[in-house]
Formats: structure tokens, sequence, C-alpha cells
């Protein structure tokens, strides 16, 4: 079975460095109609000492006059937390 390509994502930080982010999996609440994304980091020791792998997760939104292009925005709320939460917690029993 073929791995599926996985989309890479380059984040500059305040400092104007670029880092390099694997795409986990978007997903769109229907309620809200707002889109997320989860990244981990590229070649960054994959995981910490527990095991556990470093998740990103930010909403997006499509850049209309840009294909393949989105822009970041971080979550800010309790309520979105809860939902970007759960979902990893779905994603990753699937994974196991």
């Amino acid at each position: 079975m073929a791995q599926e390509e996985k989309e890479r994502i380059i984040i500059p930080d305040e400092n104007g460095d670029e880092h390099l982010f694997d795409e986990l999996f978007k997903f769109t609440v229907d309620e809200t109609e707002k889109s997320y994304i989860l990244l981990t980091p590229v070649g960054e020791n994959e995981e910490d000492e527990e095991g556990e792998t470093e998740v990103f997760a930010f909403r997006y939104e499509d850049k209309e006059d840009e294909e393949n292009d989105i822009a970041l925005f971080p979550i800010e709320t309790d309520e979105e937390w809860a939902i970007v939460e759960e979902m990893l917690n779905t994603f990753t029993e699937e994974e196991e």
C-alpha cells in the first residue's frame, strides 16, 4: 500500500526563520464553517521524551487569488480548542 503524500507547509516564526511542517489533517466545522489544520514539525525530533509528537493547530482560510495557498490564524477560544482536541483524539485513535 502506497503511503499518501502529505502536504508540506512552510511557516516563518517571529524572527523570520522558516520552519517546515507536515500536514496531519484538515477539517471544517459545519456549524461555524471554520476550517482547521493540524501540523507536525518535519525532521525535528519526531517524538519527545514521552513518545508524543508535537502538534500545532491553526484556523485557516483559502486565499482566493492563489492556488494551494492558505492563510493561517491562531486558535483563540476555548470552544475552538475543545473541537480541535476532540478531532485530534479521534484521528489518533484511528491511526493506532
